[in-house]
């Protein structure tokens, strides 16, 4: 079977540069807080045009720390999609406010911008679109809706150009198009303030050795996260493009399938279609495949208490979505098998 993503292959083809990487932090002798990651910050914020990027544990911690940073807390509530990753809406539940699901876009599954209208009460402080599966979304109706925008950017790794959004929060999950290898996020900003505020957040509310400023936590990423992601930040655009070229075999081979809605700039974290018939669809082909996500954010039994509306067409991406092998080191001959068997 073709696997649906393999991290052994990413190693083998860049054993050499990650294990110098690896060594380089381990010799340094300062395993948090260090180099590394004062050199990745800077990489990103240059990548990503900008002025800042402050590296945390997690892509929840970043979207938790934009929000408190932002003044997001008990009593608010912000807009989110009703499909997405749970993360996404954990972490609003976990600075205190309220996570209100919107349904979304039956072609691109990103949040609606007039159901979003629609939810707002008194309370709505922010919203978080969420540029699923590597697809941008487009966030300027959201932006017109005069809230904090945060953009959940984990599963889009240069899809997106920069924007006018309080923050972006990024995921550096192992599976990422930039993935680490443990969990790691980040936070991009033009507001040195809000950047400020969050290498607070992240180090238990200290900028001098135990004089906390801050109720906060921990959330440092290790020097050998870091290192490991300098090392695919380089290698980032040449992976973005294998993944498109794969995703562009397997639509021109299979036209008639209701795939997710393309883009441009679209990075294609996760290949998705949609298909009535999907267990069935998944037997006949000669790979393993993945649903992303089984169930709407008005599904999930930890969430549903927080449905306001009826969310049908989140709810139908839930029942139909599956998603094919669509990583860089997928081979050649194995992107081949893949097209005949869907055409």
């Amino acid at each position: 079977m073709i696997p649906l993503i393999d991290l052994a292959r990413r190693y083998a083809a860049h054993a050499t540069e990650l294990d110098a990487a690896i060594a380089r932090a381990l010799r340094s002798g300062r395993w948090l807080l260090g180099a590394e990651l004062d050199a990745l910050e800077s990489e990103l914020a240059a990548w990503s045009g900008y002025a800042h990027a402050v590296g945390v544990a997690s892509g929840t911690d970043a979207l938790i720390f934009a929000l408190r940073a932002s003044g997001i807390g008990p009593g608010d509530e912000v807009l989110v999609p009703a499909f997405t990753a749970v993360p996404t809406v954990a972490a609003v539940c976990t600075t205190g406010a309220v996570p209100v699901p919107v349904d979304v876009d039956v072609a691109t599954a990103a949040i609606d911008p007039e159901a979003a209208r629609a939810a707002c009460t008194a309370a709505t402080r922010a919203v978080i679109p969420v540029h699923l599966y590597g697809r941008p979304c487009d966030v300027e109706p959201l932006r017109a809706l005069g809230l904090v925008v945060i953009e959940d950017a984990a599963q889009a790794h240069g899809a997106l150009e920069r924007g006018t959004s309080r923050a972006v929060a990024t995921s550096f999950y192992p599976t990422k198009n930039l993935g680490g290898i443990g969990d790691g996020g980040a936070v991009l900003t033009d507001d040195a303030a809000l950047a400020s505020e969050i290498r607070l957040l992240r180090h238990h509310g200290m900028r001098e050795l135990y004089v906390h400023e801050r109720v906060a936590t921990n959330s440092r990423m290790s020097e050998v996260e870091a290192a490991v992601l300098r090392v695919g930040l380089a290698h980032l655009p040449a992976w973005n493009e294998r993944r498109r070229a794969i995703a562009r075999r397997y639509r021109d081979a299979a036209p008639g399938l209701a795939w997710h809605a393309d883009h441009p700039r679209h990075v294609h974290h996760l290949c998705v279609l949609r298909t009535p018939d999907r267990a069935s669809f998944a037997a006949r082909l000669p790979a393993a495949t993945g649903v992303h996500y089984p169930l709407a954010v008005t599904q999930q039994p930890a969430y549903r208490r927080f449905a306001r509306a009826a969310c049908p067409r989140a709810e139908a991406w839930a029942a139909q979505c599956l998603t094919l092998p669509c990583f860089p080191e997928l081979r050649d001959a194995e992107v081949d098998r893949l097209c005949e068997a869907l055409g």
